[in-house]
């Protein structure tokens, strides 16, 4: 490539071997005459999609990949493929063939044009449509896209869209405010913006998947509340935080209710009772933070292990430092509920401060 390089396509994959190759001939024929390349950024593929995709480019220069290990998250991925791009003009799309690659020349002349500053393929637009999804498919995407409104700037038919092509200043100027969490990069970077984006919207037919298996399993629709949360609350305190005390919450419920279990229907003495319930109630936060608050930080097999004991050493300290401060507050002001509340806002903080560290601190390979 002489010409100075125009596009970058980001491609997130995680086990797309198959369509690799369909992939990239796709967009040789679709961007005949534009200086493009495409960037694969893999999250560790078990089928060796980042293997394949470093070999096809030691021969297509256009080819390159980000191999991402110990990290996983379709917007984490986009976010890091369009950093890596010097190119002025950044376009997202999947890798299951389902997005019209043909559509990527049109959203560049517009682009080109200066009239706008990011262009949406959209199924909701007149030409657009939703291929063979199920009616109740539809359905919850149009309920989630307006959902998405709460925290938009722009009125977009939809904003869901994984398929998108914008100006590098655009990312950038809302890039530092992006939330990263969940798989609409797109409704994050609406969401993320400092100023008003000029949007133009090209109507797409979605396809259907050839080959490889749909990433979306039970998890998409938190991972989506998660994303709009942090957008309309993260400014003032950390999601992760407010999901942490969530499980805490709920924590001090399982306690409580194996405590009377076990000293009141077993007959158990109070201290060994007590000890069970800490040990349990323990465990269930450590198993509902994994799956829920550090989704996208999961641990595995021995990381498992090894972070429920990281885990419990965390809560140990959490619960001296608890009671430490309240024993100090009560000694002052002595009002009892005061000091509860200081104590265990105290606990909170140290435990979801010191776990983010030291027992979620590297995500990894499922």
């Amino acid at each position: 490539m002489n010409n100075p390089l125009e596009l970058s396509v980001v491609v997130p994959t995680l086990n797309e071997s198959e369509n690799l190759p369909v992939l990239i001939a796709k967009l040789e024929e679709a961007l005949k005459g534009v200086e493009w390349e495409v960037i694969f950024v893999d999250d560790d593929s078990d089928d060796d999609t980042a293997e394949l995709a470093r070999q096809i480019g030691t021969t297509n220069r256009r080819v390159r990949c980000l191999h991402r290990i110990g990290r996983r998250g379709l917007s984490g991925a986009c976010i890091e493929g369009m950093l890596a791009s010097p190119a002025p003009y950044l376009a997202v799309m999947d890798a299951d063939l389902q997005h019209d690659e043909t559509l990527l020349p049109k959203m560049l002349d517009v682009l080109r044009a200066g009239d706008a500053d990011v262009v949406i393929g959209s199924r909701y637009m007149e030409g657009g449509g939703f291929g063979e999804w199920a009616e109740s498919r539809k359905s919850i995407s149009r309920f989630a896209t307006s959902l998405g409104r709460l925290v938009m700037k722009n009125n977009v038919s939809d904003p869901m869209s994984g398929f998108f092509m914008l100006r590098k200043e655009a990312f950038h100027q809302s890039v530092r405010k992006l939330s990263g969490i969940g798989f609409k990069i797109l409704l994050d970077i609406l969401a993320s913006s400092q100023r008003g984006l000029r949007i133009k919207e090209l109507p797409f037919e979605f396809r259907t998947r050839i080959a490889g298996e749909s990433k979306l399993d039970s998890m998409v629709a938190w991972e989506y509340v998660m994303m709009l949360l942090d957008k309309l609350i993260g400014h003032l305190v950390p999601i992760r935080f407010v999901l942490f005390s969530v499980v805490g919450l709920f924590g001090l419920g399982v306690h409580l209710a194996v405590l009377g279990i076990v000293h009141k229907g077993l007959g158990v003495e109070f201290a060994l009772s007590q000890g069970i319930a800490t040990m349990v109630a323990m465990t269930n936060n450590f198993v509902l933070n994994n799956i829920f608050t550090y989704r996208d930080k999961r641990l595995h097999g021995l990381s498992f292990l090894l972070g429920l004991l990281s885990f419990f050493a965390v809560c140990g300290v959490g619960a001296i430092a608890n009671i430490g401060i309240a024993a100090y507050v009560y000694g002052v002001d002595e009002s009892w509920w005061v000091a509860g509340v200081t104590g265990a806002l105290v606990g909170a903080v140290w435990n979801y401060a010191v776990s983010s560290v030291y027992t979620w601190r590297k995500p990894k390979k499922a």
